[in-house]
């Protein structure tokens, strides 16, 4: 099993920067994979970025290409979400998840979420 934290959301003006952690532990080295989603008060959980845990290849939703950098600390077992230009509509609980190498056609562990509010 792995267990996902999330934390760094909060309230952020519009133009403004946040950068999320995700936290792994517990069977952290069987992890394939990273991803960010997101899900805003009455709509369906989006895609937001994702990273393989080994090399560098990383994808991104179209309205966070260009604005949205996913990156990891394999040592630390720790991904990120640093999100530039914050918009109003960026508003939404975060949640990261996790691939196993066993499954890689599913998010298999997901975090708890965490919550950010983007004031206009």
């Amino acid at each position: 099993q792995v267990q996902l934290v999330e934390s760094g959301g909060g309230l952020v003006q519009a133009g403004g920067s946040l950068r999320l952690s995700c936290a792994a532990s517990g069977r952290s080295f069987s992890i394939w994979a990273m991803g960010w989603f997101r899900q805003a008060p009455g709509k369906d959980r989006e895609f937001v970025a994702a990273c393989m845990w080994s090399g560098s290849a990383t994808s991104y939703s179209d309205s966070m290409e260009g604005r949205a950098t996913i990156s990891r600390d394999n040592a630390a077992n720790t991904a990120y979400l640093r999100i530039n230009d914050l918009r109003p509509e960026d508003t939404a609980v975060y949640y990261c998840a996790a691939k196993s190498p066993r499954r890689r056609d599913e998010w298999s562990y997901w975090g708890q979420g965490t919550q950010v509010t983007v004031s206009s």
